[in-house]
This record gives structure tokens, sequence and C-alpha cells, in this order.
């Protein structure tokens, strides 16, 4: 486990719930980004950008002198791409039920971006460790009904991609090929063998 503080730049409760289930102690502080000024085409280089702004965002808050205590701060932010087509949370339930009929019974992406600050310390900071982590993701072939059922529980418009895998989605995913972590919110292996 990390030796030295980790800051969570996220407001994401199934990111800090991931971080506590696994032993990570840590804190949060909310960076503040605009998520939706920020555009790219590639998916990838979208969310490792946003990723790296709320890091730094936070970063910069946090910054102390020299000499006073290490702390690690890390920013993620997650897309899922479905048929070539990236998508964030939905903004209704409309949106979510017209985005579900897409999903059932296809393989999406969820690509999570990632960045790692070291602050403080008697030595200028190291570069920021900066990886995108892309799980596929399964999707069972679902009624209108079973589509109606779960967009109604209001769990879809709080998640990228408008599913939560920790949560009632998770009975809707029939197979996951790559990091399970990523997909509820970031990768803890990729953060073990970082802060390791």
């Amino acid at each position: 486990m990390p030796q030295e503080p980790l800051v969570l730049a996220s407001a994401s409760p199934a990111r800090r719930r991931l971080l506590e289930q696994a032993g990570f102690s840590h804190r949060v502080q909310v960076s503040g980004v605009d998520e939706e000024a920020w555009h790219d085409p590639d998916p990838l280089l979208l969310v490792q950008a946003l990723a790296r702004a709320k890091a730094e965002a936070v970063g910069r808050d946090l910054a102390r002198p020299e000499g006073e205590r290490v702390c690690a701060v890390l920013g993620c932010d997650s897309l899922f791409v479905l048929e070539g087509v990236a998508y964030g949370k939905p903004r209704d339930a409309e949106q979510a039920t017209s985005r579900w009929r897409r999903m059932a019974g296809s393989w999406g992406e969820l690509h999570t971006g990632h960045c790692l600050l070291s602050l403080g310390g008697a030595s200028p900071p190291a570069s920021p460790r900066l990886a995108t982590v892309t799980t596929r993701v399964k999707f069972a072939q679902l009624s209108e009904a079973e589509i109606a059922a779960y967009v109604a529980t209001a769990e879809p418009l709080a998640c990228a991609g408008g599913f939560a895998l920790e949560g009632r989605a998770g009975s809707l995913v029939e197979r996951i090929e790559g990091c399970f972590s990523n997909v509820i919110g970031l990768s803890l292996p990729l953060l073990r063998r970082w802060l390791a």
C-alpha cells in the first residue's frame, strides 16, 4: 500500500469505495474541472487529458513548500465507447433508454484515464504518471421491460456509459475482458504498481 498520503481528485463515490475496499488510505479533494469544456475525437486521449487536468488542478491547490510531507494526487476520468461512439453520462431517462437499446447484446469498451502526481519533498516533483486502461464489456440481450426497469432506478444517469457494474447493472453484464475495477472507476492493479 502507498507510503505517502493519497489524494483522490474525484467526486466519484464508486472510486472512493474502490480505494476503501482495497485498503488504500486516502482522502478526497474534488478538482472542479469542467469536463463538458473538454473535447477530443479520440476517447483515449480525452480521458487521459481529463485525468491529468483533475490531478493538476488539485495539485496546484495542495502545493507546499519544499521539505513538507509528500503526497500523491490521483486523477481519473472514464468514457464508454460503443460501436465507435463515445458516451458519458446520459442526460435523461430517454437518452439512457435509447442507449441501452443499442448496448443490449453488444460489446462496448470502457476507457479510464489515470494520472498520478507526486507533490512535496525536497526534490523537484516527478513527471506525472499517465495511463489509459481499457476493459471490454459484453451486455446481455434485454427486453424493453428490462431496459425500462433498469432506467427507472435512475442508476444509469449517474454513470459514465449509463451503467454501474457494481450496482444493478451487474446482472446485465455477461462478460468482462480486462480489468474489472477499471469499469467501476479506476484500475486497482495499475495503482498498486504505481505506488509500490
